[in-house]
């Protein structure tokens, strides 16, 4: 057992946040940073991971759930975003900050996602620590609802991308395939993952503090940086938006109002 996962994956982070912001420097492209938050917690897992002298077959499993889940988010915005502008996001904040952006974004963007990171990924770190790492019932159910999720977010992505492709729908809202049953099949996709790796952590009984992560990315998805922020975009700019929030679920699928 690793002494201190939770300090392993804290040096970590920090070096993989502070790499990415003198990256962006260079590129003058704080956009990456978003990439990195997929990639940032398959890195954790292995750290972690490696750093733990008594393994068990649940931690396997748990390594295999973040790195799965991690590349193939951070390979997806890697794809969507290489080669972009930069976010509108972060072009605000250099018209805002001028010649301070680049401390100010190491604060509010780089140190945040990275603090996040670590909060997120408790159950993770969590999992290192304490008896009880062989496989259990509590493993296998939350291995169900990490592949709920990651078929809800991969589908949805790939939905969305086939969507986006079409120039006929620019400006149009997608209401097809999962996103007829809820506004956000990624974001739900997203919560089910780190709910299903908080679960399975947790045939670790210290690891049950690990709830705490998928809280937060929970609440990340539904009130901040996600569904929130989308949704007061798409309001503006996307015809037929206000019919679509009105019969379609904010973010658990279920079947559209008539």
């Amino acid at each position: 057992m690793s002494d201190s996962p939770l300090l392993l994956a804290a040096v970590s982070i920090a070096v993989v946040m502070l790499s990415t912001w003198l990256i962006s420097l260079a590129m003058r492209n704080a956009s990456i940073v978003d990439i990195v938050w997929g990639l940032g917690f398959p890195i954790v897992a292995i750290v972690t991971f490696i750093g733990d002298t008594d393994r068990g077959s649940s931690d396997v499993v748990i390594l295999a759930m973040v790195v799965i889940w991690g590349l193939r988010l951070g390979g997806y915005l890697a794809w969507r975003n290489l080669g972009h502008d930069e976010d509108y996001r972060y072009r605000a904040m250099r018209r805002r900050w001028g010649a301070r952006f680049p401390i100010i974004s190491l604060l509010t963007v780089f140190t945040l996602q990275g603090s996040l990171m670590w909060l997120v990924s408790l159950p993770v770190q969590l999992s290192h620590r304490g008896e009880g790492r062989a496989i259990g019932v509590l493993t296998v159910v939350g291995l169900v609802v990490w592949a709920v999720g990651l078929a809800f977010e991969a589908i949805g992505d790939w939905q969305l991308t086939r969507f986006k492709a079409d120039a006929a729908n620019s400006g149009k809202v997608m209401d097809r395939g999962l996103w007829r049953y809820t506004r956000h099949p990624n974001y739900f996709g997203d919560a089910c993952v780190w709910w299903g790796i908080a679960i399975a952590a947790a045939n670790v009984p210290v690891a049950r503090w690990g709830v705490i992560g998928a809280v937060v990315m929970n609440v990340l998805l539904v009130r901040v940086s996600g569904k929130a922020l989308l949704e007061r975009s798409l309001a503006k700019r996307k015809e037929g938006w206000s019919d679509y929030a009105a019969r379609t679920s904010g973010f658990l699928p279920r079947p559209p109002r008539a």
